[in-house]
C-alpha cells in the first residue's frame, strides 16, 4: 500500500484566507501562503486551507457571527483527521478596539487553540499532532481599517514574544512572522503577493525541519537567527 501523504491543517484568518488588500478579493490558491506551501512541500503532503476573515482566536465578533476560532477549531480538527501538523495563525483580528484585550490576554487566546490541538489525539494512530504556531506581523500603517484597530499597534508590537512565550510553554513550534514578512502598506493590516510567497517557504522550511527531527517540538525558537 502507498504510503498516505502526511496532512497539514493551515488554521488562521484573512491572511490564510488570502485577502488582496489593493481590491478585497482572494488572491488565487497558488499565490496564498498555503498554495505556496503545498507546492513546496510537494506531492508527499496534504495541506488544508482552513482562513475565515475577521477570525478571532476566542471571541465572538459583536459584529459578525462565526468568527470565534475556539467554536470551529474541534469540529475542524475532526472533520479533517488524520492531521500530522496543525499551524494556528491568529490574533490579529484580536486587536481590534472593539475587544478591549491585551497582548497577553491575545497570546493566552492562541494557547487555549493550541492546548485544544495538542488534546485532540486526531493525529495518524490517534497519536496527538504536531502543532506548528505562527505569530502575525505587526499592524502596519493602517488605512480603511484605522478606526478598528485603533490602539491596536503597540499591543501588535508585543504579541510576538507573548505568543512566544505561549508556545516555549507548550512546547510547539514557533515562527515569528515578523522576523520574515510584514504587513502591506496599503493597508496595514494584510499581506502582499511577495509576503505570501516567503511565508509559504518559510514554514515550508519549519515543517521539513520538523519532520526530519521526528516532529521532536525543537523549534518554539527562531531557527533562521
Amino acid at each position: 500500500m502507498d504510503q498516505q501523504p502526511k496532512s497539514v491543517l493551515c488554521f488562521g484568518d484573512s491572511n490564510t484566507w488570502g485577502f488582496e488588500p489593493a481590491t478585497a478579493v482572494r488572491y488565487p490558491w497558488e499565490v496564498r501562503w498555503p498554495g505556496v506551501l503545498q507546492r513546496e512541500l510537494g506531492g508527499g503532503f496534504r495541506v488544508i486551507e482552513e482562513g475565515l476573515n475577521g477570525r478571532t482566536t476566542v471571541r465572538d465578533d459583536p459584529a459578525v457571527a462565526g468568527r470565534n476560532g475556539k467554536d470551529y477549531l474541534v469540529p475542524c480538527l475532526n472533520s479533517h483527521q488524520p492531521l500530522d501538523y496543525i499551524i494556528l495563525f491568529l490574533g490579529t483580528n484580536d486587536l481590534k478596539k472593539c475587544f478591549s484585550v491585551s497582548a497577553k490576554e491575545i497570546a493566552d487566546g492562541v494557547g487555549i487553540l493550541a492546548r485544544i490541538a495538542q488534546a485532540s489525539a486526531i493525529g495518524p494512530g490517534g497519536r496527538m499532532p504536531t502543532t506548528l504556531i505562527l505569530a502575525p506581523p505587526p499592524l502596519g500603517r493602517l488605512t480603511g481599517y484605522a478606526e478598528a484597530f485603533e490602539g491596536g499597534t503597540a499591543k501588535s508590537l508585543e504579541l510576538g514574544a507573548r505568543i512566544r512565550e505561549i508556545a516555549a510553554e507548550l512546547e510547539c513550534a514557533f515562527l515569528d512572522t515578523a522576523e520574515v514578512i510584514a504587513t502591506s502598506d496599503i493597508d496595514g493590516v494584510h499581506f502582499e503577493p511577495a509576503a505570501h510567497e516567503t511565508l509559504g517557504r518559510e514554514v515550508t522550511r519549519r515543517i521539513i525541519t520538523l519532520l526530519q527531527k521526528g516532529n521532536r517540538p525543537q523549534m518554539n525558537t527562531d531557527e533562521h537567527r
